[in-house]
């Protein structure tokens, strides 16, 4: 195969993240050449498998060094932004990763010709109280001023294998005789499978999806924050209490436990602040098409997913109430 035929080069920064792995594997089986641009590419060997011999590579970049994000996108021809930290750490601050880092893609990206998908989310407004809401907000800004068809994409909480929201408190109720429902847990979210967001990566890859646009994904339920714990205790079979915690206590308790070194906090006051607005796709989304459902994609549900990985939980695994031997 002659370098003028080789099929197209895709970076994906962020390819080893949450999201970033089900982007990795939804490109490869369309035959794309992947680029993993990470900033420890020696863990990311496990992406490996996902495709043939020599499809998928791997480049170290960090987005707070503008020099090794320019040097990931040599030769691409799309490149794709799944870089996004929920609670800040050290130099990893919101401002550097969502902010600073969004706009180095965005610029790395036009000086190469390449178009762009970046992922947000829902809640993005460069006006939000939560510094998490505003970085994103003004990264959506930033990116469409600089490549103008660039397509943007919003998720809400987004459920897989390896998420970050049921799986921490499916194992919080390992432990803990009681879970905290923040504000009550009347906050709304629509929760989507990794695997839907990942196919409209790959198709605003294909180019076969309007560019230009801001999407907001969601799943085919909108849930209460209360709703998903206990769908979540169901699935794993333990019955945990549900106690109410006020907005103002969650936002003392979060900026202690952010202020502890080394440990990764279970709650932020930052996050406080998202659980204050309801995390669903707009009407404005809807009545114009530019969600799953406008894409002609089906949601898959959460009682679909859920119990395929949230098993591990239960107290015997998955051997739980089957009355078989292992």
């Amino acid at each position: 195969m002659t370098l003028s035929n080789l099929p197209p080069l895709v970076t994906v920064f962020g390819g080893s993240g949450f999201v970033g792995r089900h982007v990795v594997r939804a490109l490869a089986k369309r035959g794309y050449r992947i680029r993993v641009a990470v900033r420890r590419p020696d863990l990311a060997g496990f992406l490996q498998p996902l495709g043939n011999v020599g499809q998928i590579s791997f480049v170290q970049a960090n987005l707070r060094y503008r020099s090794s994000v320019d040097a990931a996108v040599q030769g691409a021809d799309h490149v794709v932004n799944c870089v996004g930290i929920l609670f800040e750490s050290g130099r990893n601050g919101f401002d550097a990763v969502q902010d600073f880092g969004a706009r180095a893609v965005a610029e790395a990206a036009r000086s190469v010709g390449a178009t762009l998908t970046h992922i947000s989310a829902i809640g993005a407004d460069a006006k939000s109280d939560s510094v998490y809401a505003a970085t994103k907000g003004r990264a959506e800004a930033a990116v469409q001023a600089i490549i103008p068809d660039a397509t943007i994409l919003r998720p809400s909480i987004v459920f897989g294998p390896e998420d970050g929201f049921f799986n921490k408190f499916a194992a919080m109720a390992r432990l803990a005789p009681a879970l905290p429902l923040v504000g009550g847990g009347k906050t709304k979210f629509q929760p989507v499978y990794v695997g839907d967001v990942a196919e409209v990566v790959a198709r605003a890859v294909d180019g076969t999806i309007a560019r230009g646009k801001i999407y907001e994904l969601g799943g085919r339920d909108v849930a209460t924050f209360k709703q998903c714990l206990e769908m979540m205790l169901d699935i794993v079979g333990r019955k945990r209490a549900l106690v109410t915690l006020p907005f103002g206590i969650a936002s003392l308790i979060g900026s202690i436990a952010s202020a502890v070194p080394l440990i990764t906090p279970p709650l932020t006051s930052d996050q406080v602040k998202l659980l204050k607005k309801d995390n669903v796709v707009s009407a404005a989304a809807k009545a114009e098409g530019r969600t799953l459902e406008g894409l002609g994609i089906q949601p898959v549900t959460m009682a679909a997913i859920l119990p395929t990985y949230l098993v591990q939980y239960r107290v015997h695994g998955q051997y739980t109430g089957s009355g078989k031997a292992a």
